[in-house]
């Protein structure tokens, strides 16, 4: 049974603050909430996620803010909390539908949003705001103040909110990393001071909850990279994803430990660290960086190279070095591989995949599984723990992370002493109305994803993709058919030509089904022969039972009638 949605917001009551999920609640990524507080919007986060396996030829995947068309003279803006793809990434394609709000977000949160934008061909349109953590912002009627987390990407914040009832806590992506790379740790203090003046609702990150302790500092890695660059005999790659400075910064120090030049491939890679370098957040001195062809005049072990591709993106530089496709450094047997992240869900087969091919290279290959190459940027449930006995709040609602994420840090938080009926695991479309009554969950408004498919934004949607799913799954049979418009006789066809379905040479089959088509045909009323639409249905009909009943498959039927 299909679900009603409601026609639009409720009134809110004028002692409440209203929440509103537009995405990254019950799924990884896409990452957008609303806060409606006297009359008035903020909007944390817009972010994307990259498309699942069930959506063939779909680039990317935005939040559907439809719901927010007839209220964006109430935006007052848009805090951005860091600055990774499932947390900014759909600002470029939204930013214009939410009437361009100015956006707040620290200096590398804003130099990689800038890149976008400017791709985009957006650049100046919207008013873009660097703010620094323990910074106050009067936004309308929302006193916003931001503080310091750590994660797997520099610059990244949380933020809290003051109300009359007291403050709303949005942790942001974060982990409690005493000991990070640049000395910058989770302003705990903040946060207990938060707590001690009354926190009303905590929103916090649930990616980790499953795992248990404290996540690892990501000193950690610098400790094995230490151990592997020293003893590798080639050329040494490394492939992370472009926005994890810290961890670039650290493969480059254990490289000139080791007397190694660096190259760096990729475009997002070269995008990314030069961004970062010039915001002075990765020092790397210039005489250590070199190109593809320096490279190559110089002994292997005397080269790092620094790639994306951990994913087992297709068309990743280290996805074609692994495929021998990579002329301008090739791998050779006793090289060294990197694969500095970790396997995101949905990736595992495409990596493995990367991994097998680097093996048949010759290479050594070193991966999350394998060695400490890789720590998380997300809470473990120790660092949970901490964050809801420092912050004490009235009102618990998990955020960032898969349906079974929110309900286990539901669990923990009613372990930490949250009452039941004082926490709420919400989805993406449900507001949550908050006041000193309680909460109260309301009826879902229509929201969703919008399919990004090149220049394409939204012109994708459920009856196109089933077709996609349906050719790739079963191929496809166009009919070439031309019709008299006088007495509609058949005076071309009908034509058969597959893709996907079966192999040229089954001639035997098509001219079967020829024949079938064209009894089908010669049996049709002639006051109706001549109907277009009739005459697509009958093909689609007697097709789609000849070929379940001969081969049992079902490709799809596409004809193609021309009159003349």
């Amino acid at each position: 049974m299909t679900e009603a949605f409601a026609a639009t917001w409720q009134p809110l009551p004028p002692e409440a603050v209203r929440i509103l999920p537009l995405g990254g609640l019950g799924e990884i990524g896409l990452n957008m909430m609303v806060v409606e507080y006297r009359d008035e919007l903020l909007i944390i986060d817009c972010g994307l996620m990259f498309p699942e396996p069930h959506m063939p030829g779909i680039d990317l995947v935005i939040p559907d803010i439809s719901c927010l068309e007839d209220h964006t003279h109430r935006i007052r803006g848009l805090v951005l909390t860091h600055g990774h793809e499932d947390h900014i990434g759909a600002v470029p394609f939204l930013l214009r539908k939410l009437g361009f709000p100015t956006v707040y977000g620290s200096p590398l949160t804003l130099g990689l949003l800038r890149h976008r934008l400017a791709e985009h061909d957006l650049l100046g349109l919207a008013e873009l705001v660097e703010v620094a953590p323990r910074q106050a912002l009067e936004l309308g009627a929302f006193h916003v103040e931001l503080f310091r987390v750590t994660h797997s990407i520099v610059d990244g914040l949380g933020l809290a909110i003051r109300t009359h009832m007291g403050w709303i806590v949005h942790t942001g992506d974060f982990k409690l990393d005493q000991t990070p790379v640049d000395n910058q740790p989770t302003d705990l203090v903040r946060l207990a001071a938060y707590g001690e003046e009354g926190v009303l609702l905590l929103l916090s990150d649930s990616t980790n909850v499953e795992k248990k302790g404290f996540t690892l500092s990501e000193r950690e890695v610098a400790t094995a990279f230490g151990e592997i660059m020293p003893q590798a005999r080639g050329l040494v790659v490394v492939a992370t994803f472009s926005s994890n400075i810290h961890r670039i910064q650290q493969v480059v120090q254990a490289a000139v430990a080791c007397g190694r030049k660096v190259v760096i491939t990729g475009r997002s890679m070269e995008a990314n660290t030069r961004i970062a370098r010039e915001l002075g957040y990765l020092k790397i001195p210039d005489d250590v960086l070199i190109d593809v062809r320096q490279a190559r005049d110089l002994p292997r072990h005397r080269v790092a190279m620094l790639t994306t591709g951990s994913q087992g993106e297709p068309q990743s530089c280290l996805v074609r070095m692994s495929r021998d496709e990579f002329k301008q450094l090739p791998l050779e047997k006793g090289d060294t591989v990197i694969l500095s992240s970790k396997f995101i869900p949905g990736n595992e087969k495409a990596i493995n995949r990367l991994i097998n091919h680097l093996y048949r290279r010759g290479s050594e290959v070193f991966y999350e599984t394998t060695s400490e190459v890789h720590v998380s940027g997300h809470a473990s449930q120790g660092e949970l723990k901490m964050v809801l006995s420092l912050v004490r709040p009235d009102y618990f609602v998990p955020i960032h992370g898969e349906y079974r994420h929110l309900v286990k840090h539901a669990e923990l938080a009613r372990g930490m002493g949250v009452a039941g009926e004082c926490i709420e695991v919400l989805e993406d479309g449900y507001p949550l109305c908050v006041s000193a009554d309680g909460l109260v969950r309301e009826p879902r408004l229509e929201t969703g994803r919008v399919l990004v498919d090149g220049r394409g934004v939204g012109d994708v949607g459920h009856m196109e993709l089933r077709d996609r799913r349906h050719v790739a799954n079963h191929g496809l049979v166009v009919v070439m058919l031309t019709v008299s418009t006088s007495d509609g006789s058949i005076l071309y066809g009908p034509e058969l030509l597959t893709r996907g379905f079966v192999a040229e040479e089954e001639t035997d089959l098509l001219e079967a089904a020829r024949s079938q088509l064209w009894e089908t045909l010669e049996e049709i009323a002639p006051e109706t022969s001549g109907e277009r639409e009739t005459l697509e249905v009958e093909v689609r009909k007697c097709l789609r039972r000849f070929f379940n009943r001969s081969v049992e498959r079902r490709p799809l039927i596409l004809p193609i009638i021309l009159e003349q």
